[in-house]
């Protein structure tokens, strides 16, 4: 009998692949170079022969090779600075003069716009002298230049040994001065496919290549793919980049992602790449500008962001690239520079010109209105989380003032409902998507790990928290004493209460205790606060713990002494401006926030134990990358975006003992958790979206936009229709208060007051919507004029009735004394896990303890609503119905019929919620406890025989000598043995006599915990 070809010799793939690269791909094989002597990584007789035959003389090759070697071994300098010299001499050729006086010619090398014209060739064992010999198993050439390593091992032997073997080779102890020339280092083995890197690239980076193709070996499938001629050479060229000392390859996504955009970049078209965070994004966005710049001569581009750290990595890219670009100081000077014909390469960083509102958005278009607007070039501007570009604002105005420029936008998060429109007007639709999901399965990032902290607090004494707010309250009237209320009564202002900010820093401390990441010192982790106020209370209870020394807090906040001018009250107290404003200073100690941020932020990426807890409020939570990050501590209101763009600041890949992301949750933000990842994976539903489709979108949307604000104008008009002449604030008052200074003339017209108050914000809103657009919505210059002053007018009147009704308070002097109560009055309990799937699933709880306990254990959130019950429920038994459909498709296709059923009723109000929930959990139960009472008594006792019984039409004969027979034939560790698997195959066969049939059965056989 032949054997198996399993944990085949590495000698076997290697004649494999040395046949699939001569055979195939057409590389010329240059031999076995075991023996051979003086083998390099430039092959010089090769190389002459290549540059001959393109028509170079002798002298000129002689010098080019001479550059070529100096390059490529000047012992002086490091691996990285000698590659990437190598690396600029392939790539842009070798400058070189035949003579003095001569002019410089230039020598290339490599032929990039003409792959095939190229001279591709392998050898095997090619034995390199070194401190220590080496030999790689096969090398890769390129007009006699060695671009490429392959190291192969057996299909037994882990493809990490290959990895490391070409990591080893690369020191100065071995064979460094080889790699000089090396674009590529692969690793292969037959059973996990290939990996890829480039010199320096640590093992844990060595990536995967994910494409379709027919071929199933995977070392074969992903060494045609890229090892392609043209493939090959085209990512050398425009996806290499040495990064501020790494050098760079792109991963699959990245590629198809900029080649989807050069096509659209063809059709001067724009559109969104939505890469998920931490998955390479900004070197997307290098990577397609540089081409943009090579492609097209007369191009210039503009990207804009509002991350000063992607700012800066793109102006050190590419002028470690060669590419002169400029970061712009305004927006007026971005507009002065592109009136020019350099540079081509542009930056401007958004919140230069004020925070990320809408009116320091406002103030930024102005600027760039009042710029020169005869800019030079192709203009292709690159937005940066381009869902923020304030409803299409942007876009408009440098339409305007660019003309014919191409926007792109990046994000790391799809376009959510909110979004949709604005963001399609601007930009177009999707160019290319990858997914949170596709980043987890690819390994490209880490998966996430939910859990909800619940802190209970309890007021210790009503009638003592009575009797201080009524002492400290003497002389205010009911409207300000309910404001007061209002404002001290939020969940904002209770949860921030003393206890329980010293219950979570407990809480925190004892993880970096007991949790392994955060223990051992290689993790650490983010507390998000509520607010800039919290962040310096969390702050100042830290120091009082084993973490003093090794937390910063990091703000938007920069202390200036005009923070604290107006808030002392003269009452010994102080207030939450004042604290923060002593905290900073003290914080600081004479450094500028801008220099203790940057000194937290490196140690907190480079030395994890040294830099535990970072506590931050906004910032930190876009864009910022450190690969130790482990845990997110969050206790701030979040959602959407915001949310997981922060909930991805721990799914960086690190060492290996980071093997997820964790949240934890003290806000109890469960739904939106759950929302937010289905968002960010689920399929997007306009991906169809077409060009012409922006002009119908934006007409609906400003037409409505016009209605709005038609109505809320009238509405309020209506509404101070009666008041007397001349109409002045008297009359106003008259009308809206009485008497201000009679209390029963005040409640009298509190209904009116309450309905100017409302109109107000209607108007506000309606005109806020519109406000940047308003030409565009039909209105003349003299109407959007007038509209500005009306909308000015009831803004300022609802101030004057506001004030004279004492309807409006200066909370200051108020301050201490209810943090005061707030700390004294509200105890908080330990925390504890609250979310209802730690240890055991919602279904386990169903078939437990019934439906009522299941209930009973889901977040308050969900079971405040009972359609969030309804699809909590729903989505746990679809989910297990998915997770064992494999193992018994009948019973748990009949189990999603049932479901479907189930939900179909509940939508159409076709039964009571009792009955609806009494029906759920029966399901459930089936679901997790396959009915028994139904089975021959031949089939009950074993879970293969039922799986079998119902696959095979309830057969009960059929399935009992089944399972006899897989039982008898079956060897110790089958499942994925071949040779095993058709010896099952081949007695199931005897049995049923029909091949289709046993493929049918054999996956779920194959399912069976039994066999």
């Amino acid at each position: 009998m032949q054997t198996p070809a399993v944990g085949q010799i590495e000698r076997r793939t290697q004649n494999r692949v040395v046949k699939l690269f001569n055979n195939v791909l057409k590389y010329t094989y240059l031999g076995n170079w075991e023996d051979r002597p003086n083998n390099s990584n430039i092959e010089e007789g090769i190389v002459r022969k290549y540059l001959s035959q393109k028509g170079y003389n002798e002298i000129l090759i002689s010098k080019a090779l001479d550059k070529l070697r100096i390059a490529a071994n000047n012992y002086n300098e490091s691996l990285y600075t000698n590659n990437k010299n190598v690396y600029g001499l392939l790539r842009y050729g070798v400058k070189v003069k035949a003579d003095v006086g001569e002019n410089y010619e230039t020598v290339a090398l490599i032929d990039w716009k003409h792959p095939l014209k190229n001279q591709f060739a392998i050898a095997e064992e090619v034995t390199v002298q070194g401190n220590h010999d080496k030999r790689p198993d096969i090398v890769l050439y390129v007009n006699g230049i060695a671009l490429g390593v392959l190291e192969l091992k057996r299909s037994t032997v882990s493809i990490g040994d290959g990895i490391r073997q070409g990591i080893v080779n690369q020191q100065k102890e071995f064979i460094q001065s080889f790699f000089s020339t090396i674009q590529f280092v692969f690793a292969g083995n037959d059973t996990e496919g290939l990996r890829y890197g480039t010199i320096g690239t640590p093992e844990k980076y060595f990536l995967k290549w994910k494409e379709e193709g027919s071929e199933e070996n995977l070392l074969d499938k992903y060494l045609l793919k890229l090892c392609d001629k043209e493939r090959f050479l085209e990512i050398i060229y425009n996806f290499t980049l040495f990064d501020c000392g790494v050098k760079k390859l792109c991963r699959t996504h990245q590629y198809f992602g900029v080649k989807a955009a050069q096509e659209h970049v063809r059709r001067r078209e724009g559109g969104i790449i939505w890469h998920t965070q931490g998955s390479g994004k900004s070197l997307v966005m290098v990577w397609l500008a540089k081409w943009i710049l090579e492609y097209n001569h007369n191009a210039r581009v503009v990207i804009i962001t509002d991350r000063d750290e992607l700012d800066k990595q793109i102006e050190r890219v590419f002028n470690d690239a060669g590419e002169g670009m400029v970061r712009t100081t305004s927006g007026k000077d971005l507009m002065e520079q592109l009136g020019n014909t350099l540079p081509r390469l542009l930056c401007s960083l958004v919140h230069k010109f004020g925070r990320r509102d809408v009116e320091n958005f406002d103030a930024f278009i102005e600027e760039l209105k009042s710029g020169p607007t005869n800019t030079v070039g192709e203009i292709f501007v690159f937005v940066d989380e381009c869902h923020r570009t304030q409803s299409g604002k942007l876009h408009k105005v440098m339409k305007a003032i660019m003309k014919n420029a191409i926007f792109i936008g990046f994000t790391g998060t799809p376009l959510l409902k909110q979004d949709k429109q604005t963001s399609l007007e601007v930009f177009g639709k999707y160019i290319h998507t990858y997914k949170f999901n596709e980043a987890v399965e690819d390994e490209v990032v880490r998966d996430l790990i939910y859990e909800a902290r619940d802190i209970d607090q309890q007021i210790s004494s009503q009638q003592r928290i009575d009797e201080w707010f009524e002492a400290k309250t003497k002389g205010l009237n009911d409207f300000q004493k309910s404001e007061l209320k209002k404002k001290w009564g939020t969940m904002q202002r209770v949860l921030s209460s003393r206890s329980r900010l010293e219950k979570i820093v407990s809480d925190i401390v004892f993880d970096f205790n007991v949790k392994p990441r955060l223990s051992s010192g290689m993790g650490n982790a983010i507390l998000v606060a509520g607010s800039i106020y919290e962040a310096c209370r969390y702050f100042d209870l830290f120091q009082n713990t084993e973490l003093k020394g090794k937390c910063a807090v990091i703000t938007s906040y920069n202390p200036t002494t005009r923070d604290i001018t107006t808030e002392d009250t003269g009452a010994n107290t102080e207030t939450e401006k004042e604290y923060i404003y002593k905290t900073y200073v003290a914080l600081l100690n004479g450094k500028t926030t801008e220099k203790y941020e940057d000194a937290a932020k490196a140690k907190f990426i480079k030395e994890p134990a040294n830099m535990k807890l970072l506590v931050v409020v906004d910032k930190l939570l876009v864009g910022f990358d450190a690969p130790s990050c482990t845990y997110l501590y969050i206790d701030k209101s979040m959602q959407d975006h915001g949310l997981f763009q922060a909930i991805c600041r721990v799914n960086r890949l690190d060492s290996d003992d980071k093997q997820f992301g964790y949240i934890v949750d003290y806000k109890d933000l469960f739904r939106k958790v759950e929302d937010a990842v289905a968002v960010y994976t689920s399929e997007l539903d306009y991906d169809n979206f077409r060009k012409e489709d922006v002009d119908v979108l934006l007409k609906d949307r400003l037409k409505t936009g016009r209605e709005r604000l038609g109505n809320a104008l009238e509405e309020i008009a209506l509404l101070c229709e009666p008041v007397a002449p001349p109409k002045d604030s008297l009359a106003y008052i008259r009308y809206f208060c009485g008497n201000p200074e009679n209390e029963e003339d005040l409640k009298a017209n509190e209904v009116k007051r309450t309905a100017l108050y409302k109109q107000t914000v209607a108007l506000i809103r309606a005109y806020a919507n519109i406000a940047g657009e308003m030409e565009e919505a039909g209105y003349s210059a003299k109407e959007i004029e007038d509209i500005k002053k009306q909308v000015d007018f009831y803004l300022n009147l609802r101030e004057e009735i506001r004030r004279a009704s004492g309807e409006t308070l200066d909370l200051k002097a108020y301050e201490a004394d209810m943090r005061h109560l707030i700390d004294n009055f509200i105890q908080a309990e330990e925390s504890k896990r609250i979310d209802p799937f730690g240890d055991q699933t919602l279904l386990d709880i169903i078939a437990k303890s019934g439906i009522a306990k299941a209930v009973n254990n889901l977040p308050q959130g969900i079971k405040s609503s009972t359609e969030a019950i309804a699809e909590t429920i729903e989505n746990n038994v679809r989910r297990k119905i998915i997770k064992e459909h494999l193992i018994d498709p009948a019973y748990f296709e009949e189990m999603s019929k049932l479901l479907k059923e189930i939900i179909k009723e509940r939508k159409a109000n076709a039964v009571s919620y009792e009955e609806y929930l009494k029906k759920i959990a029966a399901l459930a139960n089936k679901v997790s406890n396959p009915a028994q009472e139904y089975l021959p008594e031949s089939i009950k006792k074993s879970n293969a025989r039922r799986a079998l019984y119902n696959n095979l039409d309830g057969d009960e004969e059929l399935a009992v000598i089944m399972d006899e027979a897989v039982k008898y034939v079956k060897k110790a560790d089958w499942r994925g043995n071949e040779a095993k698997e058709r010896e099952i195959k081949k007695a199931l066969y005897d049995i049923l006599k029909d091949k289709n049939e046993v493929e049918r059965i054999f996956p779920i056989i194959k399912q069976q915990n039994e066999y």
